[in-house]
């Protein structure tokens, strides 16, 4: 599990685009913390720490404790909204959890023993279907990276999620197939198999019904 990183924030008394516009003027991000069967409560955060921390990696799967008035609310970023020309942070919305809750968590993939590979060693080609794989997790024990092994791998070898070994209670959230993670192709590529093209459609569609 990732270290849980902690915000000083401030209470919003009121909210509102009015509201949002000042904080921001004010040189602080407006957000809202909602969810565990709690008001949502918003609050002020300053903009250059809280930027800081949303472009270090992994912020949708990272902890972070905010700290309001001397209580802390330990969450996960759900939502953040960006300028559309400079880029820096409008709102923010962050989940409230606890240790009995699971969620749903994109959890990057990091492959290891590049070098005791051979597919790779022979001029082969590792295609990364997915960069990270969404799991079930319990909210406060959630995997930093998934660890991948590369070693003794051949080309058209393909590393599937039941490959996978995963931490106690974490299991993925696509669970009617054993979906393809990467696959090892020779130097000159080749046709993507039907899973690699059913996880494709798959994310444009979940991407679309998110949107």
């Amino acid at each position: 599990m990732s270290d849980i990183t902690t915000i000083s924030a401030e209470q919003r008394e009121r909210v509102g685009k009015g509201s949002a516009r000042a904080a921001r003027r004010a040189g602080l991000v407006p957000a809202v913390i909602y969810g565990d069967k709690k008001e949502p409560l918003g609050i002020n955060m300053s903009t250059r720490e809280i930027t800081k921390i949303v472009h270090q990696p992994g912020i949708f799967g990272r902890l972070l404790e905010i700290v309001v008035d001397g209580k802390k609310s330990t969450v996960l970023t759900r939502d953040i909204q960006f300028h559309p020309v400079s880029d820096t942070i409008l709102h923010m919305d962050f989940l409230r959890v606890s240790g009995s809750v699971k969620v749903a968590v994109g959890v990057p993939v990091e492959f290891i023993n590049e070098d005791l590979c051979p597919a790779l060693k022979i001029g082969g080609v590792l295609n990364v279907v997915r960069h990270e794989i969404e799991l079930n997790c319990p909210a406060t024990d959630i995997p930093e990276k998934i660890i991948i092994d590369l070693d003794g791998l051949k080309i058209g070898d393909s590393i599937h999620i039941s490959a996978i070994t995963l931490p106690d209670g974490v299991e993925p959230t696509i669970t009617d197939r054993d979906f393809t993670v990467a696959t090892l192709q020779s130097p000159g590529g080749g046709v993507k198999n039907e899973d690699e093209d059913a996880d494709g459609e798959e994310g444009e569609e979940e991407a679309s019904s998110e949107e």
